[in-house]
Order: C-alpha cells, then sequence, then structure tokens
C-alpha cells in the first residue's frame, strides 16, 4: 500500500521565512594525549542521578549520569537541567515555531505522528524529563519535531586498526546546523545508565533526550548527515526521525551487525548519510546512504572500507570510512594513515566544518569509550573552540571514588 505524505499548508511554506540566517587552542593541545582535568562540583542528585561539571583547557561542560528506567532518567534529568530547560525550551520553541511558520500545536502533531513509528523508551524518557522539569510535555514533544523539519548537513570518519595508531576505532561528528537557534549555548552531555539496555552517552542541548550522535559501552558509535535540502519540504513523517532509533541503536546493539540491523527496518524521514562504528565487538564501521524520495521503501546503500562501490572511489581506504561532501578530508587521511588518534581526528574535524553553522563537533574513542566534544559558544563557532577530554570509565559524578559504570 502506497503511503501518504503527511502535510498541511504550513509546512509547504516551512522554508520560505529564508534561512535561519581566531583563536582555536591554546599551544600544545595537540602534542601528547589530552588528559582530563579533576572532576568539579558534584551537582544536585535526586536518587541515582546526578550532575557535575568537567574543565579542560579552560572550558567547562555539564555532565549528568542518570540510572533507572526510562521515565526514572528522563524525570533525573529533567530535575538536574531544570532550570535550564525551563528557561530555554519554551522560548526556543516558539522562536523556532515563528520563525518556521508553524504554531506549537503544529509541531506537536508532527511528534505525535513520528513518534506512533518510534521506541516507547523515548516516549516515557520525555514524560519523565516534563515531570521533573515542569516544563509542559506538549512543548518537549514541539522541540523534539524541530530537527524533523530542518535540514543540515554534516561530516564523518571512523578509523580504526591500521589506519589508527593504537589500532582503536575513532570517529568524527561534525553538526553542521544552525546557530542562531542557540541551542550550543546550552549544551548537556549525558550518560544514561538503563536498567536495561546498553549504557550509552549522548552529547545534546538542555532538554533534547533524542540523539544526533552518541556512543554506547559496547563501542557503538553513531554519526549521522543530512542531505535533504528545504526544497524536498516536507519530509515524510510517518517514521521515527533519525534522532530517535539513533537511542534505540544505542539501548540496543551490542555490535555492529545489531546497529545495522536495527537500521534497516527503520522507515527513513528524508535522505541522509550515516557512519556507523563499532570499537570493539567487531572492530570497525560503514558508511550508509539512504533515499527516501521512493514513498514505498528507502533505499540503501552501505559501503565499507576499501570499497569501490563506494561513491568516493578511488579516494578510499583500508580501515577508514567516511562523509565530508568533499571538503578535503582524504589527502590528510591518507598522509596519516596508521598514525590517526584522538587529536589528529580532532585537527582534521576542525578542518572540515561547514563555517557559519558548526554547533558541535565530537571525536570518539569507541574502542576505549572515551569521547572530546566542543560546542560553540555564542558566535564562535565549535572549530575554533577547546574540546573538553571525558573519559566514560572512569566517571564518577557522585564522587565517591568508584566510577559510575562500575556501581
Amino acid at each position: 500500500m502506497r503511503r501518504t505524505h503527511f502535510s498541511f499548508s504550513l509546512i509547504l511554506g516551512i522554508f520560505a521565512a529564508g534561512n535561519f540566517a581566531t583563536s582555536i587552542f591554546s599551544s600544545g593541545v595537540f602534542g601528547d594525549e589530552p588528559k582530563s582535568r579533576p572532576y568539579k562540583i558534584p551537582g544536585k542528585g535526586t536518587s541515582s542521578g546526578h550532575l557535575i561539571e568537567i574543565t579542560d583547557q579552560g572550558t567547562t561542560l555539564p555532565v549528568a549520569v542518570v540510572r533507572g528506567s526510562p521515565y526514572e532518567m528522563g524525570y533525573q534529568l529533567g530535575q538536574l537541567f531544570s532550570d535550564k530547560i525551563r528557561g530555554v525550551v519554551p522560548v526556543l520553541v516558539e522562536s523556532v515555531s515563528k520563525e518556521m511558520g508553524l504554531t506549537s500545536s503544529d509541531l506537536a502533531d508532527v511528534w505525535a505522528r513520528t513518534a506512533a513509528y518510534g521506541d516507547d523508551r523515548l516516549e516515557q524518557e520525555l514524560a519523565g524529563l516534563a515531570d521533573g522539569s515542569g516544563v509542559g510535555l506538549t512543548t518537549l514533544q514541539s522541540m523534539h519535531a524541530i530537527p524533523l523539519l530542518m535540514p543540515y548537513s554534516c561530516s564523518s570518519i571512523a578509523a580504526w586498526g591500521q589506519a589508527t595508531v593504537d589500532g582503536h576505532l575513532y570517529q568524527t561528528r561534525n553538526l553542521d546546523w544552525n546557530l542562531e537557534i542557540g541551542a550550543h549555548n546550552h549544551p548537556m552531555v549525558v550518560l544514561y545508565i538503563p536498567d536495561q539496555g546498553v549504557p550509552h552517552v549522548v552529547p545534546s542541548f538542555a532538554g533534547m533526550i533524542g540523539a544526533h550522535t552518541g556512543m554506547n559501552a559496547r563501542g557503538i558509535a553513531l554519526s549521522e548527515m543530512g542531505d535533504a535540502s528545504k526544497k524536498e519540504a516536507p519530509y515524510y513523517v510517518h517514521a521515527p526521525h533519525f534522532t530517535t532509533f539513533f537511542r534505540t541503536m544505542l539501548y540496543d546493539s551490542k555490535s555492529l551487525s545489531d546497529a545495522v540491523s536495527i537500521f534497516r527496518v527503520q522507515r527513513q524521514t528524508k535522505r541522509y548519510h550515516f557512519v556507523f562504528g563499532d570499537g570493539q565487538s567487531e572492530l570497525g564501521a560503514v558508511k550508509v546512504r539512504t533515499n527516501a524520495s521512493n514513498p514505498e521503501a528507502a533505499e540503501i546503500e552501505v559501503w565499507k572500507d576499501n570499497d569501490k562501490s563506494d561513491e568516493f572511489y578511488p579516494n578510499v581506504l583500508s580501515c577508514v570510512v567516511y562523509n565530508d561532501e568533499g571538503r578535503g578530508a582524504f589527502p590528510t587521511l591518507k598522509t596519516e594513515m596508521g598514525k590517526l588518534d584522538g587529536p589528529k581526528l580532532i585537527a582534521l574535524a576542525n578542518k572540515i566544518p561547514i563555517k557559519g553553522g558548526n554547533v558541535e563537533n565530537v571525536v570518539y574513542d569507541a574502542t576505549a569509550f572515551r569521547m572530546w566534544v566542543s560546542y560553540a559558544k555564542g558566535s564562535e563557532e565549535a572549530y575554533k573552540r577547546p574540546y573538553v577530554f571525558i573519559d566514560l570509565k572512569k566517571l564518577d559524578a557522585n564522587v565517591n571514588g568508584i566510577p559510575d559504570l562500575d556501581e
């Protein structure tokens, strides 16, 4: 049966209003491996949820650790970031709705349709987030509909085995989105430790529990790159948004094969590229391209490393997959073969963003479960900002001397 695209007159004109409209690092950052600074400022906790701040290279990021059922984790997160969520989310939804020519009810309607195909755990977590923060559930759902309706373009690189200095799998994620929205001014890094499922980390923004990227404790790292332009709107909404099924993949994937299997059953809302990496069980990565223009089923292409069918062939390498939309990653990847590590991939990620919209950059070490993350601040883009190093295996948010993952 042919599926019908959800559409209404306001969404047809969703982008008609137009576009939303050098100091880098202190010396020595890329010499030795960055070290985590002492964890500081234990935050208020609700049962098993805790908030701390991690400071590195003069930059501080809030990191929350939440535990339990999806609802409990959402509630804890809402409590820990309540001030930020109450101050940011309603204003953001109102301003973006106005810019897009939509009401909050329109956004809630879009979310209701896409969520019907999504993971119930995210809905439960959103309910907990609403109860914990005091922000209405409909408002939070509206905010989670916004990424589905907006175009953006990003990049990602995964390198492992003989391509890296230690054999680990390193994966980048450049989020090139929209600085004017201002979400980057309210960073929120969350380590989820669920009662059922794999612990995972999501570097996000206050009030946003969908994952535009993430990594789990079994070494699965996920990155996304949007290909659909605003001319292709309205996008298909009778499917889970990728930020929803990324959470499913992080919860449930214990290998690259698991991640790809979960992904293949998802309908796609629009055209994307993805990079999925596995730093532990299968040690490797794939690049995926989807085409949601066919309403019957999304076309999916999967490329492994050194693949002659890869769209970038002959610019392919063993133990590397990447999508930089032609912004020049390949020469560095080729030259640095066998020497790639976290700092080198930070430097490369900083060379290939879409300038003017580089909101957040992440480099994962999916083998050791650690990460480096940089958020834009004000008008200063992420590629110009210091990266904060977080060793998730050593994270001790309640400061009791025991790593959170070991409790």
